[in-house]
């Protein structure tokens, strides 16, 4: 059973100790590979992941196939969320992008549970809504900045979820997570190394100036990192959503 004192997930650990322990004994770690879905669009939802460590694409699919990211989850929320809204499948497809950790959860225990505990149902309710905010931010951003601006952005939001300056990603994946072609992935790219922002080699990019890349950024990245302290407050647990 997780003991509350070394979660990394931030609404685990911001629960009171009496919710945390009524949670807890319906809570099992897993590992998360690279590549990995938790959910696949239509199917069922049969758990819910409270991420610890490594970050998750949330994706549509279109109607050919082809998958493109509305949102990243990290240590600061929750994949498979909608369940406590009511919803049984899964609208979107979620994808580990990198290796990592979280608690699952079945979905009819954490429906039970959420009628016992306010907090909890609170704090979930919070970030569905920053997740909210992040989608449609991202829609915003997709349509009207210039892809280095948004290759910055995703950037900085992989970094915050994260935590480390070095992010294992080919440039086939950053184009579909923007829904872009690899070769202007590339351009973007030399524009943000030429800068001195990030350095980009054999599949792997290393921040090597935060501020620069914030700077070189657009203002989306700002505007959903604004709402989850304007809801969570500046000393949520953890590192920046």
């Amino acid at each position: 059973m997780p003991t509350q004192s070394v979660a990394k997930n931030r609404i685990l650990a911001a629960l009171p100790a009496s919710e945390f322990a009524q949670l807890a004994h319906n809570l099992t770690h897993v590992n998360l590979a690279l590549g990995e879905s938790m959910h696949r669009a239509g199917d069922l939802i049969s758990y819910v992941y409270f991420v610890e460590s490594g970050f998750i694409s949330a994706l549509t699919v279109l109607s050919d196939g082809q998958p493109l990211e509305i949102g990243l989850i990290g240590a600061e929320g929750v994949a498979g969320v909608s369940v406590i809204l009511g919803a049984t499948h899964s609208y979107s497809e979620t994808m580990c992008q990198t290796g990592g950790g979280a608690y699952r959860i079945t979905a009819a225990a954490l429906r039970e549970v959420v009628t016992e505990t306010p907090h909890l149902r609170d704090l979930l309710l919070r970030y569905v809504h920053v997740f909210s905010v992040q989608v449609a931010q991202t829609a915003a951003c997709n349509a009207h900045h210039e892809l280095s601006q948004r290759l910055a952005r995703w950037l900085l939001s992989a970094h915050d979820r994260s935590g480390a300056p070095q992010l294992a990603l080919t440039q086939d994946l950053i184009a579909v997570m923007l829904g872009v072609r690899r070769s202007t992935v590339s351009i973007a790219a030399s524009m943000l190394q030429r800068a001195g922002v990030i350095r980009y080699q054999h599949g792997r990019i290393t921040i090597t100036d935060r501020a620069g890349l914030e700077n070189a950024a657009c203002e989306c990245h700002d505007a959903v990192a604004t709402e989850y302290r304007a809801l969570f407050g500046e000393n949520a647990t953890g590192a920046r959503p």
